[in-house]
């Protein structure tokens, strides 16, 4: 007797007889059944069969057509946003997981594909961009014994020399040389620095900018004047709603764009339009090695975030591309730019495409007051309380008002002589940079701020 339950799962005589009228209805109904035929082969090339990578549109591509619509995000990124020109030097930062694998395995095949043109042309007008690979050693924080870290970096050697040519440089520095030229002086003080911050939101986010701090400083000191990052659109939208928790809306649409020109090296994401998932599969395909080094879990917000976009993603594949596409509507600053190149070498298509994407190319990059730390922009708050650096008695105070509220609250200790052990620790070119921002820049700030404060007028009446 058939099962007449709509949620029957069992295999009864209903399944049967739908079996046998799902059958007669193909055989008399042919479109229907190319219809489902089709959707068993890839939809760009109608030929091959699909692969499952997301579950939305692209898990229907097959292996070669999802790879190449993979680059091609890639390949968009970077020249509607000039973000490599021919002479360009750029360094690509690696970590040893997918997205900065597959990060420096588009840049290299761009960079192999412009020299096979050089090669081919007859005049060679046209250089190839330079490309170096940077590893930041984080052994001195986490503990992770010393044989797997030889062993990591091993692998990350062969890894960047198994490159076709040119040649890419690897740069291997450990974090801590940011703090001290002296190895064992430099891990001890970055040990006391993270010991001193209480809080563990505030404790991985002082590392994340010593880590870009490093990054930059191999940069300037080896004549690169682009830094690609392979923050994607998984990591992105993390960033998105903890920065939005930890109260830093106002300097959330400077660190998700394509270009971030703040920094003394450029920075640029040519992976944002790209999903973790995507850029999994693409290592599984391609075969690309990959080095993971157990660092730990995030603890605190991070932490929290992190799980709360995954159990998001899970329900919802598009959850973030939502998340990134809703944030990329506040208004991105001045610096979220590279400026217009007018050099001869640059095609006069890459030309166009930037003055297109670009935001107001004839326009000089603004100039702004930034955290010495975290590098944001300071707000009208920040800015008020920075203009009153006159009555600040220490250079620890000097330093603290210089902070946006963000880091004041997450990263800086609050009695005064945990604060001044915690400046004597810093890192100089943080010191450098609150200096700059506190006493460099007074005028331009009293201009910005112009329409919050009193004046003597009015402050006698």
């Amino acid at each position: 007797m058939a099962c007449n339950t709509s949620t029957c799962q069992s295999n009864c005589y209903r399944n049967e007889e739908q079996a046998q009228e799902k059958a007669v209805d193909s055989s008399t109904n042919p479109i229907a059944d190319d219809n489902n035929q089709n959707q068993n082969v890839c939809v760009k090339c109608k030929f091959n069969e699909p692969i499952s990578a997301t579950g939305g549109d692209d898990g229907r591509f097959c292996a070669d057509c999802f790879r190449s619509n993979l680059y091609g995000k890639f390949r968009l990124a970077v020249t509607s946003y000039a973000m490599i020109s021919p002479t360009d030097n750029v360094l690509v930062a690696f970590s040893g997981g997918t997205s900065s694998r597959v990060a420096l395995q588009f840049v290299h095949e761009m960079q192999n594909k412009s020299q096979k043109n050089f090669d081919a042309s007859r005049d060679r007008s046209l250089p190839v961009f330079g490309v170096g690979v940077a590893f930041i050693d984080e052994s001195s924080i986490f503990p992770v014994p010393s044989h797997e870290i030889d062993k990591a970096i091993q692998e990350i050697r062969l890894i960047v020399s198994n490159l076709a040519p040119p040649r890419k440089e690897l740069h291997v520095v450990p974090i801590e040389n940011i703090c001290s030229s002296n190895s064992s002086d430099g891990r001890d003080r970055l040990k006391s620095l993270l010991d001193v911050v209480s809080d563990a939101t505030g404790k991985e986010d002082l590392l994340l900018h010593l880590r870009m701090l490093s990054l930059q400083k191999i940069a300037s000191e080896n004549g690169y004047n682009r830094l690609v990052l392979g923050s994607c659109t998984s990591r992105i939208a993390c960033h998105v709603i903890s920065a939005t928790v930890k109260g830093q809306g106002y300097s959330l649409p400077a660190d998700m764009q394509y270009v971030d020109s703040r920094w003394e090296v450029p920075t640029v994401l040519p992976l944002r339009d790209c999903l973790a998932q995507e850029l999994n599969m693409v290592c599984q395909l391609d075969g690309l090695k990959t080095v993971e080094l157990l660092k730990g879990s995030c603890a605190g917000i991070n932490g929290l975030v992190s799980s709360f976009v995954t159990l998001l993603q899970e329900e919802n594949p598009s959850r973030e591309c939502t998340i990134v596409r809703t944030a990329g509507k506040l208004t991105p600053f001045h610096f979220n730019r590279i400026p217009e190149n007018n050099d001869s070498n640059l095609l006069s298509a890459s030309r166009r495409r930037q003055k297109r994407f670009n935001l107001k190319p004839n326009e000089a990059i603004s100039s702004e007051s930034f955290c010495p730390i975290c590098n944001s922009p300071l707000n009208k708050p920040d800015l008020l309380r920075l203009s009153n650096l006159g009555s600040c008695q220490t250079s620890s105070d000097s330093f603290g008002a210089a902070c946006c509220s963000s880091c004041r609250f997450q990263i800086l200790p609050k009695n005064p002589p945990s604060m001044e052990h915690f400046y004597t620790l810093l890192p100089q070119p943080l010191i450098a940079r609150a200096k700059h921002s506190s006493y460099g820049n007074l005028s331009l700030l009293r201009e910005q701020i112009q329409d919050c404060l009193i004046s003597d007028s009015e402050d006698e009446s």
